[in-house]
């Protein structure tokens, strides 16, 4: 080889490397992106109030995320408009893996069936990373109801007229699996939307609400504290923490069967890398056995899957969840 030759060869192996470092799809670039994450302060976005059962859960999540990576965790909550205020502000955040979301389906389904304009995309301006677990809510009433069970609660609520009940949201998978209830048995129902769940109970134990909704967690703690009785959860399975709630299926209602998540989501244009890198975390933090003893306490089934697998979830529900609002005519006035 001349000398000429070996430097054009030389020459060319250069132009490669700095292709392969310059490039967003190159190895190299990707693998300093992931390198360099975290560089600063995290946040992690929860749907809901500060003290709100999501808001628990993320602190579950940056405890050990923290000790993991040695760098801060901030979780921020942003509550409020059916968490549209703290999806946009995370969709609106700096694409570099230093903000997520941690939420429920309202935020990314829900809305954007029911709301005509929402000021983010939930397809477009998001990057899902994973499912931690799955869940769903529960029909609750006081103590003191005289029915204890969905059957006798229809067979009381047709005794009534406009029984007033509380959710933490228009839209919300209570306030949808109550308006198909109210579809499905004729009851006169009204419907009485609130910021957070432990506001509505409030109201439910003064009296201002004939029966209410509730996370799994918060009727767990509410029942050994023997102010709440739960008739039914309105998912596929029971959960752990309360094993003798029955689903709403084995108590004749069909239909009541679509799973709540809880999701995390950083914004679009997040370094693949990073992504990658955020998944592998939360996936294995899933796995330990005591943040899967505190995902069951909060009343979910612990999962924590690939983006892949949250995204082919989100296709599938959906359509379901579309098909619910429309057959339970739920709307936002």
């Amino acid at each position: 080889m001349t000398k000429n030759a070996g430097l054009h060869v030389r020459r060319r192996a250069l132009v490669a490397l700095g292709a392969a470092l310059a490039l967003p799809g190159g190895t190299a670039w990707a693998q300093a992106n992931a390198n360099a994450f975290p560089s600063r302060v995290i946040r992690i976005v929860p749907f809901g109030t500060a003290g709100g059962p999501i808001d628990a859960i993320a602190r579950v999540y940056a405890d050990r995320l923290q000790q993991r990576w040695g760098q801060s965790i901030i979780v921020d909550a942003k509550p409020g408009a059916s968490g549209i205020i703290a999806a946009d502000a995370v969709a609106k955040a700096a694409p570099d893996g230093h903000t997520v979301m941690v939420t429920l389906p309202l935020t990314h389904i829900n809305n954007a069936i029911l709301q005509p304009k929402l000021p983010y995309d939930p397809v477009k301006d998001f990057e899902p990373i994973s499912q931690l677990a799955l869940g769903g809510p529960m029909l609750v009433a006081r103590a003191d109801a005289p029915y204890g069970n969905l059957k006798e609660f229809v067979a009381f609520a047709k005794t009534k007229s406009n029984l007033t009940y509380g959710t933490w949201g228009n839209g919300s998978a209570a306030h949808l699996m109550a308006e198909l209830l109210k579809r499905q048995t004729g009851l006169a129902l009204i419907h009485v939307p609130y910021k957070a769940e432990a506001a509505a109970h409030n109201d439910l134990f003064g009296g201002q609400l004939d029966f209410a909704w509730a996370n799994p967690a918060t009727a767990r703690a509410q029942v050994q504290g023997g102010r709440m009785k739960v008739l039914g959860i309105a998912a596929s399975g029971r959960v752990s923490t309360l094993p003798d709630v029955k689903t709403f299926a084995e108590q004749g209602f069909a239909g009541f069967d679509l799973d709540s998540w809880i999701g995390v989501y950083a914004p679009a244009k997040t370094p693949p890398a990073v992504l990658a890198k955020w998944n592998e975390a939360l996936r294995e933090i899933t796995k330990m056995p005591e943040v899967r003893e505190k995902l069951a306490g909060f009343g979910f089934e612990p999962l924590g899957n690939t983006a892949a697998q949250f995204k082919a979830s989100y296709a599938a529900d959906y359509p379901r969840v579309a098909e619910l609002i429309k057959a339970a005519g739920v709307t936002l006035d």
